[in-house]
């Protein structure tokens, strides 16, 4: 007797077939259907195939089953993947707007404490804060650790430390007002007057740094206690006198030899360039475009002639000029002295049949310091005829020129009988300034002469505690396309110095 199946048995056994194969199966077990027949019934086939189709349906079923959620599991990681995507894009985008939050409240603070970029050709060197402290100790010159300790020491923020050295191509403000001075034999000057801030800043400078550097012996311009007279007297009851002008003085003096002379007192890089920068500026033009004026710079930064600064870093420039010359004239027992760019040598006895000598050796030496003999400014002036040194005149002993002296007589004279109007003395703006800053000059020479004139200028135009200068015509100008150098001179020409 066979052993009957279990109810899990019977649920496979379906599972695996059909409901009606397996009741087939199990009555042919039992003897209720025959099976010894050749072929089967028509009912037996039907019921094999229908479960042959049942299984295959299943199959498929499976697969279907299967495949719709391969597709329901691709969407869903699909979805997951989207959601995760647009999750991590709302926190870049909140890391990165962070980042730049960040990197802004950096910079701001970094500007408020440094400087870190100064316009372009200017700026690689900012961050080279390394100074020879041992070389500014020596000179007895302020230490400043950055850009920010600088601009404390100079009563400003950093912000503006930065708009005054800030080396701009093109831009909408200018430090400087620009206007000429006429020159007697025709030719122009054009002269940089620094704007007030800018003005007071490099005052600081001249003060708390350049004052501060001891100037050669024989440099006379624009030192303390030193004037044009006691350059010419120097100079005074000699067989031979030299004057030589250096050409183009000031603007040859360009910004990276102002930046390398405060780097050789031992200033840091960084503080050499702002330095530097306050002190120089380039040549501009002034382009007026839809009622808005812009100023092209058409020059690399120099030495602007006008900036209390100028003089003095020029006396510090020609230090090893002056040494070398110094030298010049022990070899050939001459005596030498500078004021700014008016270079004097003299001599007695044996040293007047020097002079080329002398000269050749002073033109080999201007060269090699990077400055040029004006051509038409070099003049050898023997015993026998005027000698005049600075704007004095220096044969027996300091003295002015007469033929001047007569014609500022003769205006005197003139304005005293027929008033002001028409006069004009020397080209200058100002009568009245032109004609006391010639009186002062006077006074220098001759002390009794310059009260005379003082006291008649005085009763002329009035008592006045301070003369106050002229301010520069509110025009535009456009620098000079002509050099600053004018015709030969002639003995009438006023020198530069008492321009200014």
């Amino acid at each position: 007797m066979t052993e009957r199946l279990t109810r899990q048995e019977i649920y496979d056994r379906i599972r695996a077939t059909s409901r009606d194969e397996f009741i087939l199966s199990e009555m042919k077990k039992l003897g209720f259907w025959p099976s010894d027949e050749e072929k089967p019934s028509v009912s037996e086939q039907l019921i094999k195939h229908e479960g042959e189709l049942s299984r295959e349906l299943q199959e498929l079923s499976q697969k279907q089953r299967k495949f719709d959620n391969q597709q329901a599991m691709l969407a869903e990681m699909r979805k997951a993947r989207m959601a995760a995507a647009k999750k991590k894009r709302v926190e870049t985008k909140e890391k990165n707007e962070q980042k730049r939050k960040d990197k802004a409240e950096q910079w701001k603070q970094q500007k408020q404490n440094e400087i870190v970029y100064l316009g372009e050709d200017v700026s690689h060197e900012l961050n080279n804060t390394e100074a020879d402290t041992a070389k500014l100790a020596q000179f007895g010159l302020p230490h400043f650790a950055d850009a920010l300790a600088l601009a404390t020491a100079m009563n400003i923020s950093l912000g503006k430390l930065r708009f005054l050295a800030y080396n701009r191509k093109v831009s909408t403000t200018t430090h400087y007002k620009r206007f000429y001075l006429a020159k007697k034999t025709g030719g122009k000057r054009l002269i940089s007057a620094p704007m007030p801030k800018l003005k007071e800043a490099q005052y600081w400078i001249l003060d708390n740094i350049l004052y501060k550097l001891k100037n050669t012996d024989s440099a006379h311009g624009f030192v303390p206690q030193r004037s044009i007279l006691t350059n010419a007297s120097n100079h005074i009851g000699q067989d031979v006198v030299i004057n030589i002008d250096l050409k183009d003085f000031f603007p040859s003096i360009d910004y990276k030899r102002i930046k390398g002379l405060f780097a050789a007192l031992g200033y840091s890089k960084q503080i050499a360039s702002i330095l530097a920068l306050v002190c120089a500026e380039p040549d501009v033009d002034m382009i007026d475009i839809d009622k808005k004026t812009y100023y092209v710079a058409h020059t690399e930064r120099k030495l602007p002639q006008g900036a209390p600064t100028s003089p003095a870093i020029t006396n510090l420039i020609c230090y090893k000029l002056d040494h070398r010359f110094e030298g010049i004239a022990r070899k050939f027992n001459f005596n030498y002295s500078r004021y700014a760019d008016d270079i004097t040598f003299s001599a007695k006895g044996d040293g007047k049949k020097l002079v080329g000598q002398v000269l050749w050796a002073i033109r080999q030496i201007i060269e090699s310091e990077g400055f040029q003999i004006h051509p038409d400014k070099l003049a050898v002036m023997r015993k026998g005829r005027q000698q005049e040194v600075t704007g004095i005149v220096v044969n027996d002993k300091p003295g002015i020129d007469r033929k001047e002296l007569r014609r500022f007589r003769a205006l005197l004279h003139q304005i005293e009988l027929n008033g002001t109007e028409g006069k004009s003395w020397r080209n200058g703006v100002d009568l009245e300034n032109s004609m006391r800053g010639y009186a002062s000059f006077v006074g220098m020479v001759k002390p009794e002469q310059g009260i005379q004139f003082k006291a008649q200028l005085d009763q002329i135009f009035g008592v006045r505690a301070k003369v106050k200068p002229v301010p520069a015509p509110e025009i535009k100008i456009v620098p000079p396309t002509i050099q600053d150098t004018p015709p030969k001179p002639d003995n009438d020409e006023k020198p530069w110095w008492e321009i200014i």
